[in-house]
């Protein structure tokens, strides 16, 4: 049996998705959190200097999207042929440039250019994503991609819920499939199991 060892983040963010996909697989993981006043001595110790990394009998990966697609593909759920593959690739990396999108601002520790941000992120920007993820999500039958669950569906849920903490507010509250997206996903059994003993926190 491979051993598995996530170093992250006392958060979910970027750690989450991964967290939640070993949950579905049913495989067991070390969840090794460490506290950011850690991380100048834990920085250099990495691939490239960033976090999450993944050991996998010792070895070292790192990128949370190469990641959870790895682990989609051991679940069979990175789709059936290479099309499909895509589809869910892209719905990815246009959640990745949202995220990005908020962080930028949220990261922002200049207030003032902090506030020139604010305007048109939350009058512009947030809501066209929010719009665009909603109508693809019904136009998929309740998930993101080729009308079935991938791990796409996995990833957008597992990190909403720090977004969710960036925004301030709860993205699926003023729209229904997302919500019913987030609900489905978080449900599933293996994930819930995840969900109510994983430490407190964002």
């Amino acid at each position: 049996m491979s051993a598995y060892k996530l170093t992250y983040f006392p958060v979910t963010a970027l750690g989450e998705p991964i967290r939640w996909l070993l949950s579905y697989l049913d495989i067991k993981f070390e969840d090794y959190r460490f506290e950011r006043e850690q991380w100048p001595s834990i920085k250099p110790t990495t691939p490239f200097g960033q976090v999450p990394v993944l050991e996998i009998d010792g070895k070292v990966v790192w990128q949370s999207v190469a990641i959870s697609r790895y682990f989609g593909k051991k679940a069979d759920l990175a789709g059936k042929d290479e099309w499909e593959a895509l589809m869910i690739d892209v719905i990815v990396d246009t959640f990745t440039d949202f995220r990005m999108a908020v962080g930028k601002w949220f990261y922002e520790s200049d207030e003032a250019a902090k506030k020139k941000l604010e305007i048109p992120l939350f009058e512009t920007t947030v809501p066209f994503y929010l719009e665009k993820f909603d109508s693809t999500i019904k136009e998929n039958g309740g998930f993101l991609a080729n009308g079935k669950l991938s791990w796409g569906d996995i990833f957008f849920v597992a990190v909403s819920g720090y977004v969710n903490h960036m925004l301030g507010f709860n993205m699926s509250d003023k729209y229904e499939n997302i919500k019913a997206l987030c609900e489905k996903v978080s449900a599933i059994p293996k994930i819930k199991e995840w969900i109510d003993k994983r430490p407190a926190g964002i």
